[in-house]
């Protein structure tokens, strides 16, 4: 059972929201920002990001493969170097090490497929949904009754 719910205070969210706006509009494409939603949604075990965003990518026209095996997507041979650099960063800013932050060998992949705008608005998609994990968690928000394109 859900502890509170954060959208009774609009004001909380609104700078969440407008984060959101800039993400969609920032260039990136949908499908590389629903896989880093779900990679992160992974890493921090938010099932209500993870059943919203699974929904959102499959409505996109994702496949339903990639979505299974991305928690392996090193292994995997159907991520572009794009999106293995995207998983990359993500990983590393949803887990950053309390020495090294993001490592150098992360930064410079990721730099191969992007340039410094597009990785502002990685990092910025990436901020975004670890932000909505921390609302979703500890909310105790219940998966399972999204509705893909809701939000």
């Amino acid at each position: 059972m859900p502890r509170f719910n954060t959208y009774k205070r609009p004001e909380a969210i609104k700078p969440l929201l407008a984060l959101v706006d800039y993400v969609r509009g920032s260039g990136l494409e949908q499908s590389l920002i629903e896989l880093v939603q779900m990679r992160a949604s992974q890493l921090n075990g938010c099932a209500y990001c993870l059943d919203m965003h699974s929904k959102d990518a499959r409505a996109a026209g994702e496949t339903e493969q990639r979505l299974y095996v991305l928690q392996a997507w090193r292994e995997a041979p159907f991520y572009t170097p794009r999106e293995r650099a995207a998983l990359a960063w993500c990983e590393a800013v949803t887990r950053l090490d309390p020495v090294q932050g993001v490592p150098d060998e992360v930064y410079e992949q990721v730099r191969a497929e992007f340039d410094e705008n597009q990785l502002i608005d990685l990092n910025m998609a990436v901020i975004l949904i670890n932000s909505w994990n921390r609302i979703a968690i500890p909310s105790r928000a219940e998966p399972g009754h999204y509705k893909p394109g809701a939000h």
